[in-house]
């Protein structure tokens, strides 16, 4: 009997990625394009990657009969884009034309401009690689297209992989198809939007900004090297002032006043770090943006919770990705618990859109109960795994079905560095166990060893904690369970000297609580871990070089692999280390 599958497109110019839900509403599959391209964030790349679509349709859609696309942006486009697509301010010869009037936004013209003209362009085209496929591949297939608003898209990849039945929703990110913000209300399957912010006035844009000033690549998304220089620096009220004169809040939005604005903008401008400075010299501006942005949220949270009081908060949206601010909301807002999904930007949009097209066939949805399973992407092919084991260049490998956590333990116990690849992969920007790189986060000299040896990037760039979630209580403050890595909590005074490689600058940690139900082997190993060494976590970072996604393939793991400084590699049930590693 055939049946109908829903795939969810995120249509963004950045972060696109693709999400096919089945007949029963469960996630089959979720992946960024980013990962298969090997193109970090994918910019202007489509979701449905022509050439990977067969493969896709064939393993996770076997006895479709039909197929219902969903869209993660309106098609129709709003006032001010058609406006400013009419005037020819989205082409190549008229992005920078002069004569324009300077919008009210802590970015110039030409870089909204781009964005917009990049977002028009991905939206129209999404969807085209994958109907001419379903035309060539499933002839006479019924299919159907349907789009929708980017925030709602958002909403319902958090609200529907909650474990809540009743929640309050906040969407913060840099614009959607009217603003850069949304509220919703959620109770048993149902979404009802509260509020909907209007304008330029963006959180996600500040960011933006900020990532600029101090020196780095906004279209890269390199905010997270503003957190991590965060730590290092002190707040400076001169700066803060400027900040404030940029953006206020005003209800459950943000705006920028006519006063100052501009002024403060050009002061901010001086403050800016040259490419060819040292990032030292942005520590009090990172740390300044931080506790500006922090601000700002708490604000908002707060306004939303007296507009609809509840204590369960669900967070989606780009902003949902700053993890420094995640650990601080039950502290400064009155929602006691707080939810934030694996993939909040806009790569989680593609599950929400599918949900979205589900729900609207299934109005008798109810939540299933439970968090989503982050682990919803591809696996390593078993054939390229078989070919590496035959010819692997002199590593020496060992097949360990039954004592292999104990033996990758065991080296890292001996402080190795190990590559970490099982299942499938991670949705969402973080490494989560399945496509890890992992060390004993005893030693203080580890963190540099990995910046240096393996990732290749600045050294002031904190790792995270994967720790068994029971014994969570003993290493981080007012504890709680992080199962995606959204938060970054205190650790306690007593445990710093005990895990010093993981522990930032500001006395934090970006934690996963890890449980068996969830990732069996992974949750195996730093038991392992534990019973060696008395300590139940692990350093759990990406495993992929600055600049590069995460790794997809057994040929982009091996390439890591020989070209950085690990000494061993786990695939599956194989274990590969270098000559000399014992």
């Amino acid at each position: 009997m055939s049946k109908t599958y829903y795939i969810g497109l995120a249509v963004s110019y950045h972060d696109p990625a693709l999400a096919i839900v089945d007949e029963a509403g469960d996630v089959v599959f979720a992946e960024g394009a980013e990962r298969y391209l090997q193109f970090k964030r994918a910019i202007n790349c489509e979701p449905d990657t022509l050439s990977r679509l067969p493969e896709l349709l064939r393993r996770y859609c076997p006895d479709a009969g039909r197929f219902v696309i969903a869209r993660s942006w309106l098609a129709r486009r709003p006032w001010y884009e058609r406006v400013a697509a009419a005037l020819g301010l989205l082409k190549p010869d008229g992005l920078a034309r002069p004569g324009i009037k300077r919008l009210r936004s802590p970015l110039p013209n030409y870089q909204i401009h781009h964005m917009m003209a990049c977002n028009r362009a991905g939206i129209a085209r999404g969807g085209l690689n994958l109907a001419r496929v379903l035309e060539e591949w499933y002839p006479g297939c019924d299919r159907s297209f349907r789009d929708y608003a980017h925030h709602a898209a958002h909403a319902a990849s958090a609200c529907y992989a909650s474990p809540h039945e009743d929640a309050v929703c906040a969407v913060v990110d840099s614009y959607g198809e009217n603003g850069s913000m949304a509220f919703y209300r959620y109770r048993e399957g149902r979404l009802a939007r509260l509020h909907e912010a209007r304008g330029l006035g963006s959180p996600g844009l500040l960011y933006m900004k900020l990532t600029e000033l101090c020196g780095f690549d906004g279209i890269a998304g390199e905010e997270w090297k503003v957190m991590g220089l965060a730590a290092y620096g002190r707040l400076d009220e001169e700066l803060l002032a400027l900040f404030r004169t940029l953006v206020r809040v005003r209800d459950l939005g943000v705006v920028h006043p006519q006063a100052g604005f501009f002024a403060a903008l050009n002061k901010l401008e001086h403050k800016r770090r040259r490419r060819d400075e040292p990032a030292r010299k942005a520590v009090d501006l990172a740390h300044t943006g931080q506790f500006f942005f922090n601000e700002i949220m708490t604000e908002l949270l707060q306004g939303l919770h007296e507009r609809s009081p509840c204590d369960r908060l669900v967070l989606a949206g780009g902003c949902a990705l700053n993890s420094s601010f995640n650990g601080s909301i039950l502290e400064r807002t009155p929602f006691r618990e707080l939810y934030v999904p694996p993939a909040p930007a806009d790569d989680g949009a593609a599950l929400g859109a599918a949900w979205l097209a589900w729900r609207e066939e299934h109005a008798d949805f109810a939540p299933r109960g439970g968090p989503l399973s982050p682990y919803l992407g591809s696996t390593m092919e078993p054939a390229a795994l078989a070919r590496l084991a035959l010819h692997a260049g002199g590593l020496h490998i060992r097949h360990l079905p039954d004592t292999l956590c104990r033996e990758t333990a065991r080296l890292l116990g001996d402080g190795k560095l190990v590559g970490w690849v099982q299942g499938r992969a991670e949705f969402g920007p973080r490494a989560l166990g399945n496509r890890s790189i992992l060390a004993d986060p005893r030693d203080p000299a580890m963190k540099e060893r990995i910046n240096g040896r393996v990732k290749f990037r600045e050294e002031y760039r904190p790792f995270a904690p994967s720790i068994l979630h029971e014994h969570g209580p003993d290493y981080f403050e007012n504890y709680q369970k992080a199962p995606y890595m959204e938060r970054a909590l205190r650790f306690r005074a007593d445990a710093i000297d005990r895990v010093p490689a993981v522990v930032h600058a500001d006395g934090t940690g970006r934690l996963q609580s890890v449980e068996k139900e969830w990732n069996p082997r992974f949750h195996e190993l730093i038991r392992a871990f534990h019973g060696i060494t008395g300590v139940p976590l692990l350093l759990n970072t990406s495993f992929n070089v600055m600049g590069k996604p995460i790794v997809h393939t057994v040929e982009d793991a091996i390439a890591v692999f020989m070209t950085s400084g690990l000494d061993a590699l786990v695939i599956e049930d194989h274990l590969f280390v270098k000559p000399g590693v014992t």
